[in-house]
């Protein structure tokens, strides 16, 4: 097993990675390297952002959360 390879606190399955610095388990758990563990939840939408770091241009994963529409309140 590689270093960068995480373990699931949860389960104890290996995490997948999805970005780097972003990897995930089957049973709900991520990991993100500034924050660290957290639980997903339907709301949250993994994607890559381009920031511009000097000349360069780099993409960082980041955590948008879904919005709702109107609708979705109304019984």
């Amino acid at each position: 097993m590689s270093k960068k390879s995480k373990i699931c606190p949860n389960c104890g399955r290996k995490m997948k990675q999805q970005f780097i610095g972003l990897q995930h388990c089957k049973c709900g758990i991520s990991w993100k390297h500034d924050m660290g563990y957290f639980e997903r939840t339907n709301d949250m939408v993994f994607a890559l952002q381009r920031v511009k770091i000097g000349k360069k241009v780099k993409q960082m994963p980041i955590i948008r959360i879904k919005e709702r529409k109107e609708n979705e309140y109304a019984e």
